[in-house]
């Protein structure tokens, strides 16, 4: 074999799910299928993905395969209970769940509102599932009168405060998401605490690019902690430092955009030394997927693929571009939240043989297994690798 990759893109496209897993009855995700469904919605102009194998891996109408993709590619299926964001990235990471993180689809228990207000000092309203775009609509205005924060949950483990900025300042409302994370994160093991700031008057309120989140730390080693440990870098882009608690962290850029994200890898392609660099493009899914906006998505994957064609280029003679999802958010179902589905995978480099398939990966593991094989920091605890798979 000749000397391994020494750099590494890793890069989700949050939610891009690529048709249900069998279990996703049990979810309530049965027929949900993010690209498949948006393209029976929206004719999808992907040429770049296609030349990665997209067809290959999605049920994409009228898209036909290409005879050799130019890398490898394949399908991945999450081993851990859940569909949320956290769970899938530490799974990419090497950590499997044995359990879910606890949600809370009728709220979250009284007493434990109560003491949230108790320590915020203030009283709330909301503490019901909802789409976060539709209860700054319902809410926002009684919020904007009261100063009373809005609690909200999905059908993820989260703990979501939405605020508007001069009603509640972002340091504050930073402040209260620290108190909530103490209370029902390392208190109940609740996955995430999200800061959801917002802006505007009534009936044009718009969240903004203030989000933040407060994540678990990883529950064991994951992969950028065994990178870090052996004095590796890992450059995280977007919300890869929250999901990861900042753990395994050498260097991070948050994003205000999914084009700001690609630029980000533009000039980590450009400067970057030897590592990995982590990036999660999170407006397939908060902007398109929970929204249910198919047009919206499909226009985001048309600028994503146009963006990729000019990367794919600029890759050094060792360097991976490896492409993903946590999750699917299926834009055309009744359901707003994430569904439980297969992601793609596809793997390209100077160094990866075309046209190889991977054919379905049994866990996301899979890929952080053959990650830490490249830069000798394995074996992680699960996951089998696949790099000699793909080598010429």
């Amino acid at each position: 074999m000749t000397s391994p990759p020494d750099r590494v893109f890793l890069t989700v496209l949050d939610s891009v799910g690529v048709g249900e897993l069998p279990d996703a009855d049990v979810y309530g995700d049965r027929g949900s299928d993010t690209l498949g469904n948006l393209s029976r919605r929206v004719r999808l102009q992907l040429q770049t993905l296609r030349s990665l194998g997209l067809p290959r891996v999605a049920n994409v109408e009228g898209m036909a395969p290409v005879e050799s993709p130019l890398g490898a590619y394949g399908r991945m299926a999450e081993r851990s209970p859940g569909k949320d964001s956290v769970t899938g990235h530490w799974e990419i990471a090497g950590i499997v769940l044995d359990r879910a993180f606890p949600t809370f689809p009728h709220g979250f228990p009284a007493d434990v509102i109560a003491e949230f207000e108790k320590r915020i000092g203030r009283r709330t309203i909301g503490n019901y599932a909802a789409s976060g775009t539709a209860i700054i609509d319902e809410l926002g205005p009684e919020h904007v009168r009261s100063g009373r924060p809005i609690v909200y949950t999905s059908a993820d483990s989260v703990f979501q405060i939405a605020a508007h900025e001069d009603v509640i300042p972002i340091p504050e409302l930073y402040r209260i998401c620290e108190i909530a994370y103490a209370l029902v994160g390392e208190g109940m093991g609740v996955g995430r605490v999200i800061a959801r700031p917002f802006v505007g008057r009534e009936g044009s309120f718009t969240r903004t690019a203030n989000r933040h989140d407060y994540a678990l730390p990883p529950s064991g080693t994951t992969l950028l902690d065994a990178l870090t440990g052996a004095g590796k870098t890992v450059h995280a882009i977007g919300k890869i430092k929250d999901l990861f608690a900042g753990r395994g962290v050498t260097t991070a850029v948050h994003t205000k955009n999914d084009d700001e994200g690609v630029d980000a890898i533009e000039r980590a392609i450009e400067a970057a030394g030897p590592g990995l660099v982590f990036t999660n493009l999170v407006d397939f899914d908060t902007l398109y997927g929970h929204r249910n906006d198919p047009a919206g998505y499909a226009a985001n994957l048309e600028r994503f693929d146009a963006r990729l064609a000019r990367l794919l280029p600029a890759l050094r003679e060792r360097d991976l571009l490896i492409i993903t999802a946590d999750h699917g958010n299926d834009p055309t179902t009744p359901s707003t939240d994430h569904a439980r589905e297969h992601v793609p995978l596809f793997v390209v480099g100077k160094q990866v043989r075309p046209g190889t398939d991977l054919g379905v990966r049994p866990t996301f593991a899979d890929l952080g297994q053959t990650v830490a094989e490249i830069f000798s920091v394995g074996p992680l605890a699960n996951g089998t690798s696949f790099l000699r798979d793909i080598l010429r």
